[in-house]
């Protein structure tokens, strides 16, 4: 065969691997029930909270700060970007499929009746033999296994970096959440610093009393037991301060150490209008449904390459180089030249089913994959109602709660004045004290409750990236999402 026909023969079957038609099931996006608005959400709208930037959501300078070290910093970002490398490492080992595998080989041998490890009559004379050639392998993809092989690959780098997206997101609201959070617990501990204050001077009177006479040590006793109570609370507050300014720490991803922060949770500016947009945008948007489905395009794909596993493997091996019977001639420049080019394929025969199962193994993952899809889905939908209905509802219990702390600041000073007034029992007087301390402390929570449902909300619709910067890497070919 002339190098000629050599060369028209690899274009052809060049053209026949390229138009085959790959094997197994084109990828198509499973149907899914979105409702036509969120549970507890208003009508359906175009615009989302979402397509905000953290930053207008979250106003407070020192929360920013912290946002933006941890981003910077913290340990599971990092880790989900190495996981990225990783998974586009494992598609350009796959791409490199589509291309001639070219090695080399040496080979020399002294003895007597043998020429590179194999017998040769010399008649007992010693010789030295030398050889080294250019080896050129190359598979032939008629039908699609390389070409479904690299669109698994090329799923599995695209899911882990929306992997590194669904964290920070996560990342973000964590921060948030545990600031929040931080700033409740100063309320807290304003709140059990100011009842501990009140309890000393409750204290202070019925001890005046005692020692005019006028009041029992019963009472002396019962008002300071309620004052030890109360002012314990103070350094269990500290306790869970330092706690969650370690935690803090970890996310930042430095050493534990106080947080900084200079405006107190009722003063935190959030936006008062938080639409929650369009419940199918959610399959474009949020980054765990997104993940899920580059998941199931991946499962999809090794349908095809468990397929194309039971047809032969057509391949194109060519061998160029030189080789000589003899040490002198190799010295000499007297070596022989070597070429070859053949075409070979290989076949599964008998497998004791083995094909059989992987095949149906593949078909079980793409089923796996595809309910793993429709269940984060349907989270999703179940998370940002959960958000919008909390917000709601936590309006009302909020207005209720402020009430209960107004009716009990106004009771303790009306039945502190009956007691100097000698109109009413220290009974009185320990009763409303003690059950004001409880009621601030649950107004607060639930102030906290109010931040965070809108932080929940936020982190449920995917906040924090536009759809132009999500859709980027899908818009470039393989070649550049692997080797950028």
């Amino acid at each position: 065969m002339t190098p000629r026909s050599i060369f028209f023969s690899l274009l052809i079957l060049l053209a026949l691997g390229a138009s085959g038609c790959a094997l197994g099931p084109n990828y198509a996006r499973p149907t899914i029930n979105a409702p036509d608005h969120f549970r507890g959400g208003p009508p359906a709208e175009h615009a989302s909270m979402a397509a905000l930037p953290w930053w207008d959501i979250f106003k407070d300078e020192k929360l920013q700060n912290l946002i933006r070290e941890a981003l910077a910093n913290n340990y599971d970002l990092r880790i989900a970007v190495t996981r990225i490398e990783q998974s586009r490492q494992l598609a350009a080992q796959s791409f490199s499929q589509f291309l001639p595998q070219v090695d080399y080989t040496g080979a020399y041998s002294r003895g007597q009746n043998t020429s590179l490890g194999n017998v040769a009559p010399s008649n007992g004379q010693t010789k030295t033999s030398g050889m080294f050639d250019l080896s050129v392998l190359w598979e032939i993809d008629l039908w699609g296994r390389i070409r479904r092989l690299n669109e698994s690959s090329l799923a599995d780098y695209l899911a882990a970096d929306e992997g590194r997206r669904g964290v920070v997101v996560s990342l973000v609201a964590s921060v948030a959440q545990a600031y929040f959070e931080l700033l409740e617990l100063d309320l807290q501990l304003d709140i059990a610093k100011h009842s501990t204050k009140t309890f000393e001077e409750t204290l202070k009177i019925f001890s005046l009393r005692l020692e005019f006479g006028t009041a029992s040590k019963l009472e002396t006793a019962t008002a300071e037991a309620s004052l030890a109570t109360v002012a314990a609370n103070v350094p269990d507050v500290e306790r869970q301060i330092a706690i969650k300014e370690n935690q803090i720490n970890v996310l930042l991803g430095r050493n534990p150490a106080p947080v900084a922060r200079t405006t107190g949770l009722l003063d935190q500016k959030l936006p008062p209008d938080i639409p929650a947009g369009i419940p199918s945008a959610l399959l474009e948007r949020r980054p765990d449904i997104r993940q899920a489905e580059q998941q199931l395009r991946s499962a999809n794909a090794q349908i095809g390459v468990a397929m194309a596993n039971f047809f032969p493997k057509i391949g194109l091996s060519t061998l160029f180089g030189r080789v000589s019977p003899d040490l002198h001639m190799i010295t000499s420049g007297g070596m022989t030249s070597m070429w070859a080019f053949f075409g070979n394929f290989t076949g599964p025969l008998f497998h004791g089913g083995a094909l059989v199962a992987q095949y149906k193994q593949t078909k079980a993952v793409w089923e796996e994959a595809t309910l793993t899809y429709e269940k984060t889905c349907l989270n999703a939908f179940q998370e940002v109602s959960n958000a919008l209905v909390a917000r709601e509802k936590l309006e009302g219990v909020r207005e209720q709660q402020a009430r209960a702390v107004k009716a009990y600041t106004e009771a303790v000073d009306i039945s502190l004045k009956r007691y100097t007034a000698g109109k009413a029992s220290y009974y009185e007087v320990l009763q409303n004290q003690q059950q004001m301390y409880p009621a601030e402390n649950s107004l607060a929570k639930t102030q906290l409750n109010q931040v965070l449902a809108i932080v929940q909300l936020y982190k449920a619709l995917g906040g924090g990236w536009n759809q132009a910067e999500l859709a980027q890497p899908e818009k470039k070919n393989t070649f550049e999402l692997i080797f950028q």
